[in-house]
C-alpha cells in the first residue's frame, strides 16, 4: 500500500480538527494506506518536508483532537500559483519520495483552489497515482454547492450566544441611559455569520455585505430605535460596503497573499458615524475577531459530527484510484427532520466562487432576516457535545507544530 497526507489551510475553525481525526480513525478501521501523514502548516510545510506520522494516534488522542479548536497541524496562506511551476515540481517530487498517493486538504475557498491547481497540474502532465481531495471547512460558509460548511454552525452558535449575553448586559441600565451596542462579525464577502446573530432574536439592525450600505437610512434607523427603546443592538459584517464597493471599515484595507482585503474596524467606523451624527451619544463596540472561529466549549454537536464524518467519507472515497479533484461536503436531505448526506463535487466548481447569503432572506431597512433563514440556521447549532475536562478547563491536544522537529518523518 501507499501513504496519504492530510493538511489544513486558511482560517481555522473550532471543528476543523475533527476532519483530521476522521481520516486517521477511518484508516485505523479500514487500512487503505500504510501511513497517514500530517503536513505541518499546510502546503507550505509540505514543500519544506515538515511531515509527521499520525497513523498510530491513540483513541484518547483522537477523541481529544475532535474537541481541540484551531488547526492542530498548523495552517498557512500559501498560494500555489499556476505560473510558479517550481512549486509543483517540488511538491510532486516530495509525494514521490514519501510514496504519498492521496493528499487531503481541509479548508475553505483558497484551499479548494490549491486542490484544483494540483489536480490540473497532474492531468496536464499525465501524472498517475496521485489524488487530491478537498474537505470543506469554512466559518464564512461561503463555499458553493453545499448546504453549509463545517465550522460555520459552531461559529454561528457562538455569535448568537454572545449576542444574547451582551444584549442582556446592554439593558441592565435604566431607559434614561441611551446607548447603542455594535457587534462586528467576520464575513469578507458573505454575511452568513452576521445573520447568525439574529438567532438571539435581539438584533435591532443588521448590516451585511449583500446589501450596499445606506448611511442616511442606517442613521435614521438607529435614531428611531434609540428613541423608541432607549437601546439599540447593531450587528455588522466586516465586509459591509457602500454602493461603490468602498468598505465601511475604518482605514484603507490591506491585502493578504491571496489578494483578499484584510478587514476589521467596521464596528468602530459605525460607532464614529453614529456619534458624529448625533443619532446616539453613547456606543459600545465588540469585535468578535478570532474568538468566533476558535471558541470551542459551546460548539454545535451537529457541526462536530459532520466535520468528523467528512473525514470518514473522504477516506472511504479515496479508495477509488480515479477519485481526485473533488471536495467532500454536506448537503441537507429534503426531510421533515434535519438530516444530511455527504457529497462529492468537482473542486473546480467551488474554487474562487463565493456563496452569498440569499438576498431574499434579508429583510429591508436593516430589519434582520426572514423566517426561511431562521429555519435554515436553527438546526445547524443544535446539540452540545461532551467535553473531556481537567481542573475545570477543556483538554486540548498539543499542536503538532509546537512539538519540535524530533517528531518529523525523515526520508533521506
Amino acid at each position: 500500500m501507499s501513504n496519504c497526507i492530510v493538511a489544513q489551510s486558511g482560517g481555522p475553525s473550532s471543528v476543523i480538527n475533527a476532519t483530521v481525526a476522521g481520516i486517521v480513525k477511518a484508516n485505523q478501521l479500514n487500512p487503505i494506506y500504510d501511513h497517514v501523514y500530517g503536513g505541518l502548516n499546510g502546503i507550505e510545510g509540505i514543500l519544506k518536508e515538515r511531515i509527521v506520522d499520525l497513523s498510530d494516534m491513540s483513541g484518547r488522542d483522537n477523541r481529544i483532537l475532535r474537541q481541540t479548536p484551531s488547526s492542530a497541524l498548523g495552517s498557512c496562506r500559501y498560494k500555489m500559483r499556476r505560473s510558479k511551476t517550481g512549486d509543483f515540481e517540488k511538491l510532486f517530487a516530495i509525494l514521490e519520495k514519501y510514496d504519498i498517493a492521496t493528499l487531503f486538504y481541509i479548508g475553505g475557498n483558497d484551499s479548494m483552489d490549491t486542490v484544483a491547481a494540483l489536480t490540473e497540474y497532474a492531468e496536464e502532465h499525465e501524472i498517475e497515482g496521485r489524488r487530491f481531495i478537498g474537505c470543506a471547512n469554512a466559518v464564512d460558509n461561503d463555499l458553493m454547492a453545499l448546504d453549509h460548511c463545517p465550522g460555520f454552525p459552531s461559529a454561528a452558535k457562538y455569535i448568537a450566544t454572545t449576542a444574547l449575553q451582551t444584549w442582556l448586559d446592554l439593558n441592565v441600565y435604566p431607559a434614561s441611559r441611551k446607548e447603542v451596542f455594535i457587534l462586528e462579525t467576520m464575513g469578507r464577502d458573505a454575511g452568513w455569520l452576521a445573520a447568525a446573530a439574529c438567532l438571539s432574536e435581539k438584533v435591532d439592525i443588521l448590516v451585511m455585505p449583500e446589501i450596499p450600505f445606506d448611511k442616511p437610512g442606517f442613521l435614521a434607523k438607529v435614531r428611531k430605535t434609540v428613541q423608541e427603546k432607549s437601546k439599540c443592538y447593531v450587528v455588522v459584517s466586516e465586509g459591509a460596503h457602500y454602493e461603490d464597493g468602498r468598505y465601511i471599515a475604518a482605514g484603507e484595507p490591506m491585502n493578504d497573499l491571496f489578494g483578499h482585503a484584510v478587514l476589521g474596524g467596521a464596528a468602530k467606523a459605525i460607532e464614529q458615524m453614529i456619534i458624529e451624527s448625533g443619532a446616539a451619544t453613547r456606543c459600545k463596540v465588540q469585535d468578535l475577531s478570532t474568538a468566533q472561529r476558535c471558541h470551542a466549549t459551546e460548539i454545535s454537536e451537529n457541526d462536530q459530527t459532520e466535520s468528523h464524518r467528512i473525514g470518514l467519507s473522504a477516506h472511504m472515497r479515496s479508495a477509488d484510484p480515479s477519485f481526485t479533484g473533488k471536495m467532500i461536503g454536506v448537503r441537507r436531505r429534503d426531510t421533515d427532520a434535519y438530516n444530511v448526506e455527504y457529497i462529492a463535487v468537482d473542486v473546480s466548481t467551488v474554487a474562487n466562487f463565493v456563496r452569498h447569503f440569499p438576498t431574499e432572506w434579508i429583510l429591508p431597512d436593516f430589519n434582520g432576516i426572514t423566517e426561511e433563514a431562521y429555519e435554515y440556521l436553527r438546526p445547524l447549532i443544535q446539540g452540545n457535545p461532551h467535553f473531556i475536562m481537567k481542573d475545570g478547563l477543556p483538554v486540548y491536544l498539543e499542536p503538532y507544530y509546537l512539538r519540535g522537529d524530533d517528531i518529523l518523518v525523515r526520508k533521506d
